[in-house]
């Protein structure tokens, strides 16, 4: 026997580090024996890299996401990343519904279709919560700390959440919403993000180029690595019902962290002064929607796992530099 798994964002950067990693060592599906990889399906707007499109496992679909699940077939287990992400969903109104809802509910419904209810991992984020302005300050987050996004982003994303949560209820899917954090370092272009600039300082300094900081260098940040990010979604993807236990979404564990910190941890790894090619500019607009997300989180469901942060931001530039190498 062998399986089917369709990945949503396929050409992305999660995305592709999820394929190859599925196609080097596939995992067993929601707590199901470990079974051969019989195709791959990468669903986005653009193929992917040609390492992934040279496997004859893969199977590439380019389109958009309200359209594609029409193509899928029969599957055992879709990763659904693609979204349009915080920046551009904030604005562009219409865009973020069309792909972050219509999208989610379009993939949903085609799982619904199937004669066996797919493994279904949802990629949600640390921006459904928020700091609400009648309420005061975000405190630590913890496993039961109600979502109250201050983004369209963010609201796309909670109501994903929920739809994962009732198809699962209804039985049409086997749903397991995981939120990330902000992926850093990650590699490549900046993207419409709101915490792309959190890569970019890191990585461009690391090129011998400029990067801006759009907030004050000592705001709070919750950071994952791209390799603990992509431990979250595995263990979502392989892990039991009764062990993944409720059907509400999952926070991934995340390493606090500020700007000032980041920039130190540079130049402890890269070397003295590699730092100094940060330009600290002030942009209101990102900073609002930085400033709104919770920096502290407390993750015992995700512990209960074996999921865990990285211990230092040290660790997460020395991993992205080797990767370089």
């Amino acid at each position: 026997m062998s399986t089917r798994i369709v990945i949503t964002g396929g050409a992305g950067f999660l995305g592709t580090v999820l394929a190859r990693r599925l196609l080097t060592a596939p995992v067993g599906l929601g707590g199901a024996a470990v079974e051969e990889l019989g195709e791959l399906v990468l669903v986005d707007l653009f193929p992917p890299p040609a390492d992934l499109t040279a496997d004859p496992r893969v199977r590439v679909i380019t389109g958009d996401l309200a359209t594609a699940p029409a193509e899928l077939g029969e599957v055992d287990a879709i990763v659904h990343l693609a979204g349009v992400v915080s920046g551009a969903a904030e604005a562009d109104f219409d865009l973020g519904m069309r792909t972050n809802l219509d999208g989610t509910r379009a993939l949903l419904e085609h799982a619904r279709s199937l004669a066996d209810p797919p493994v279904l991992v949802f990629s949600s984020s640390l921006a459904v919560f928020g700091r609400d302005p009648a309420l005061g300050p975000l405190g630590v987050v913890d496993d039961d700390t109600l979502p109250r996004p201050q983004s369209s982003y963010g609201i796309q994303k909670f109501i994903g959440e929920q739809l994962v949560t009732d198809y699962t209820r209804k039985g049409f899917v086997r749903g397991r919403s995981v939120r990330l954090m902000t992926v850093a370092v990650r590699p490549g272009k900046p993207n419409a993000a709101a915490s792309s600039f959190l890569s970019g300082i890191i990585r461009e300094p690391l090129a011998g180029i400029r990067a801006a900081c759009p907030v004050p260098p000592d705001t709070p940040i919750a950071l994952s690595s791209p390799r603990k990010t992509l431990d979250g979604l595995l263990r979502a993807l392989e892990v039991d019902d009764a062990a993944w236990g409720s059907r509400t979404a999952m926070n991934l564990p995340a390493l606090t962290t500020t700007p000032t910190e980041m920039a130190a941890a540079l130049d402890r790894v890269a070397g003295a002064g590699t730092s100094d090619l940060i330009d600290w500019t002030d942009d209101p607009a990102v900073g609002a929607i930085v400033r709104s997300w919770p920096a502290r989180m407390h993750t015992p469901r995700a512990a209960a796992l074996g999921l865990t942060p990285e211990h230092t931001f040290d660790d997460i530039v020395r991993a992205y530099r080797d990767d370089l190498r």
